[in-house]
């Protein structure tokens, strides 16, 4: 990572850390440090590596505009620690300085770094020792540390600012004229807000409880300038503010899209041809001997070099004559990322490609009632795009879409590329026949406490004033509810944790259904994972065992009957019989953030006892 004003390593981050906790705008935490990782803009994309994945490219141009042309990598050379003056100690994300406004670990001065009270020392050899210093005691290194104030404001459309000091003191006064430095003390041990004071040499002081909630918000802070510090830009804007504390959790939120690397093609040269195809195009239009030297250049090459160039060669004269210089598989028009993978994990043939290897086996005995097909995924590649973030709440593309003013931009241009990350890991797919499904769906009891669930789906979404609509139905509610009880079970048998499994839902009716879950977990190495899961599906007795014991755990809650007999309209909540003891999950794991689950749908339980769909 990069200082703005100056080049110089401060710190280390993993590349997978860059698009799920530290983000372009996200405030990063160092030792002696707060930084905020920059735009776009300033990234250098001379040592990243492009990510070949038309459909998400396709997503992302949707969302952003169809300037964006690659998926790229975060930067990164591999380090030469003999020598840190080499040029991989100046490769890596930029980031600046923020909050702005510093504290003396001793004195308790409070100022800009912009003031001339602070210098900033560094360390080639060791970045983790980079820090403010002031001149208030002692001499050299020995001067103690000046360390980020703790408060920043920020604002529901991303923006975020220093903490205005100078305003909060004064109450919104012009400062008169004296002496006016200001220092940040604290009153006992806690650490809490009402015992931290802002003093002004002028005598004025406050305490920063004054700087929060929002009856004191509006009366105590200014509205907000619009402020984004990783493009160094204002925009404008004069809504509330929101004190937060400096590394608050909900000071950045991603906002992504994941998809899987599906096979493109029926051969996996075709595949391999599809997925390059626009780099490809142009030279299968030239004569062959010209084209050669220019292909076997390319640098995704090495995954073209194993079929041989005659192989690739006419296979991309077949695609040209074919599809007019447009890879078949590579629909503009398509908006639906989970059609794809449904069709492609519900193929009646097995699929061996290097990125996507399906295997069909057998359903545990006692399971034909309600399961179509058991397939095993030992590979898959996830590949995520960052095209934005939030502050404040999180966004909402979990239940709602999120409102695109809400989403702050990752560069001051429309950008052209965006960053990615891909990981490979392993899972299970369980597809669930139709015909019983949409008799249970049909049955009165089930459509009665589907009515009670839209009361609470209703009535959450009158209280964030949003028009009603948008539920998913009760067959998500029922798959999803049956995915989190695998994930528990699986989590002791397969040797991996319960937040490093996630999980994907297929759950549509209408014409054109779709039924079923897929566990899978997934690892930014390039070996992938263990085989901890696809292991617990080869055989047929112990899948379907752990399957009746995540069922059985399901039909009683240590929080019962507090749990089962939870009504959602009572609370305008978005499940039901569910909590942290029985089915919710971590983060890492759900794609709904614990929203629509309800174990009575799955079991019988102490409150209801003619719902569940398993008996």
């Amino acid at each position: 990572m990069n200082t703005q004003s100056q080049t110089q390593r401060v710190g280390e981050l993993r590349t997978s850390q860059l698009l799920h906790t530290f983000g372009i705008g996200a405030v990063v935490d160092l030792p002696n440090l707060s930084v905020i990782v920059r735009g776009l803009q300033e990234w250098n994309q001379a040592h990243s590596t492009v990510l070949r994945e038309n459909r998400l490219l396709d997503a992302v141009q949707r969302k952003l505009g169809k300037q964006v042309a690659e998926l790229r990598t975060p930067p990164y050379t591999p380090p030469n620690l003999s020598n840190p003056f080499d040029e991989w100690a100046r490769i890596g994300v930029p980031v600046a300085a923020f909050p702005r406004w510093l504290r003396c670990t001793r004195c308790r001065v409070l100022a800009s770094a912009d003031s001339g009270l602070f210098e900033l020392l560094s360390d080639v050899y060791r970045p983790d020792k980079v820090r403010y210093v002031h001149s208030c005691h002692a001499q050299g290194r020995k001067r103690p540390s000046a360390v980020p104030a703790r408060f920043v404001l920020a604002c529901q459309e991303g923006h975020l600012d220093d903490f205005p000091w100078m305003y909060f003191v004064h109450k919104g006064e012009e400062p008169t004229v004296g002496e006016h430095s200001l220092r940040l003390t604290e009153r006992g041990t806690s650490g809490e807000a009402a015992n931290v004071f802002a003093v002004c040499g002028c005598g004025q002081r406050r305490p920063m409880s004054d700087a929060y909630g929002e009856e004191n918000a509006a009366k105590n802070l200014p509205g907000c300038r619009g402020r984004h510090p990783h493009l160094g830009a204002f925009d404008g804007c004069g809504l509330r503010t929101r004190t937060m504390s400096l590394g608050a959790t909900n000071g950045w939120f991603p906002t992504q899209i994941r998809v899987f690397s599906l096979p493109e093609g029926e051969t996996a040269p075709e595949d391999e041809v599809a997925k390059n195809w626009p780099a490809l195009a142009t030279l299968a239009a030239l004569p062959k001997d010209v084209a050669r030297p220019v292909t076997i250049s390319l640098t995704f090459w090495p995954d073209l070099e194993p079929y041989g160039f005659d192989a690739v060669w006419d296979e991309m004269q077949r695609q040209l004559a074919s599809v007019g210089q447009q890879p078949k598989a590579v629909d503009t028009e398509e908006v639906d990322v989970e059609r794809p993978e449904w069709e492609a994990f519900t193929r009646p043939d097995q699929v061996n490609m290097p990125d996507f290897t399906t295997q069909r086996v057998a359903r545990p005995r006692g399971t034909e009632r309600y399961l179509e097909r058991v397939v095993l995924v030992p590979r898959l590649r996830e590949v995520s795009a960052l095209y934005g973030f939030t502050r404040i709440d999180a966004p909402e593309f979990d239940v709602v879409s999120t409102e695109a003013s809400r989403v702050a931009a990752l560069s001051a241009e429309p950008p052209t590329w965006v960053p990615c990350a891909e990981q490979r890991g392993e899972g299970i797919f369980l597809q669930f026949r139709e015909e019983p499904l949409v008799a249970w769906e049909g049955s009165p009891a089930v459509q009665e406490r589907e009515r009670s669930l839209r009361a609470g789906h209703d009535a959450w979404r009158a209280n964030r004033r949003l028009q009603p609509g948008e539920w998913p139905g009760m067959r998500y509610v029922l798959l999803h509810s049956l995915a989190h009880c695998l994930i528990r079970e699986f989590a002791l048998e397969a040797g991996y944790g319960a937040s490093g499994i996630a999980e994907r839902v297929y759950a549509r009716g209408g014409t054109d259904p779709m039924a079923g879950i897929l566990l899978y977990t997934a690892a930014p190495d390039s070996e992938g994972t263990l085989g901890g899961l696809v292991s617990l599906g080869e055989k047929p007795e112990r899948l379907g065992g752990l399957i009746e014991q995540a069922l059985d755990a399901a039909r009683l809650c240590s929080s019962d009957p507090l749990c089962s007999e939870h009504d959602p309209k009572d609370h305008a909540r978005l499940y039901g019989a569910a909590c942290h003891v029985c089915l919710f999950a971590s983060e890492t794991s759900c794609v709904r953030n614990n929203h629509y689950l309800d174990r009575t749908l799955l079991v019988d339980t102490m409150a209801h006892d003619d719902l569940g769909y398993f008996g």
